[in-house]
């Protein structure tokens, strides 16, 4: 992991490109993060940071969590994360994340927890059909229906479609775009919707995709499982 920040969600807009289109963005209020411990190969077997976000009373925290924030020196802070960067050997406890640490173009995962929706049922949980609403349906229009085989198996299987809390469970986007930075307002605009409702915690990291840029005017591919990949000689012929 390359770069990583906390934030908060403020909400949904629109914003017109350089062609005039309209390009529908999550606002996410980034950092400022500070650095609360950092974890060696020497003492801990790995090397990562601690990222401290949002400010907070001190009596709000528990005893271990205001003891373990004064010893590292900073001020209190109400959400800790732990990240694996691949930079965490050159941090310092007390170092500062903003929003600059990511650029206009990068591809990132976000994640949070969705919105929660309560115990639903099997329509709106899993887009389940309903039975026909004339001809003596009964009171079981929108029921789970057949739950399986009474003779055999005589079971239910797993993954069977059922009533149950929706919502309210960690949700990773991957492989957003994000199109502007604003470091004096910590603000990272970000194409599209993320998880969670306006407020909510959310974690951005650079993505785990791996983006493969293709080489247009060759038909050369960076991908060493593809043929033009293994042999640009024989992709290139084929375009003359």
């Amino acid at each position: 992991m390359q770069k990583a920040i906390i934030g908060k969600k403020v909400g949904m807009t629109q914003i017109f490109d350089e062609s005039g289109k309209v390009i529908p963005v999550t606002v996410v209020e980034a950092g400022p993060c500070v650095v609360t411990q950092k974890k060696t190969v020497e003492t801990d077997g790995y090397t990562a940071v601690q990222l401290g976000f949002g400010d907070i009373k001190e009596h709000k925290l528990s005893k271990p969590e205001a003891g373990h924030l004064k010893k590292a020196g900073v001020a209190p802070k109400k959400y800790l994360k732990e990240f694996k960067l691949e930079s965490a050997a050159d941090m310092n406890v007390g170092d500062e994340v903003k929003a600059d640490t990511f650029a206009a173009g990068d591809k990132i995962d976000v994640t949070g927890i969705s919105k929660g929706h309560g115990y639903q049922g099997v329509v709106k949980r899993h887009g389940a059909g309903r039975t026909p609403m004339t001809h003596g349906g009964g009171p079981v229009h929108r029921h789970a229906g057949s739950m399986g085989a009474s003779s055999h198996q005589s079971r239910i299987f797993p993954g069977k479609i059922g009533a149950g809390q929706m919502g309210n469970e960690q949700v990773t986007i991957e492989n957003l775009d994000v199109v502007k930075v604003d470091a004096e307002l910590n603000m990272i605009v970000i194409r599209g919707a993320i998880p969670g409702p306006k407020g909510g915690l959310v974690y951005i990291r650079n993505t785990v995709k791996n983006n493969k840029v293709k080489n247009v005017e060759l038909g050369i591919s960076k991908n060493p499982q593809k043929a033009s990949g293994r042999n640009p000689q024989k992709a290139s012929a084929r375009t003359k």
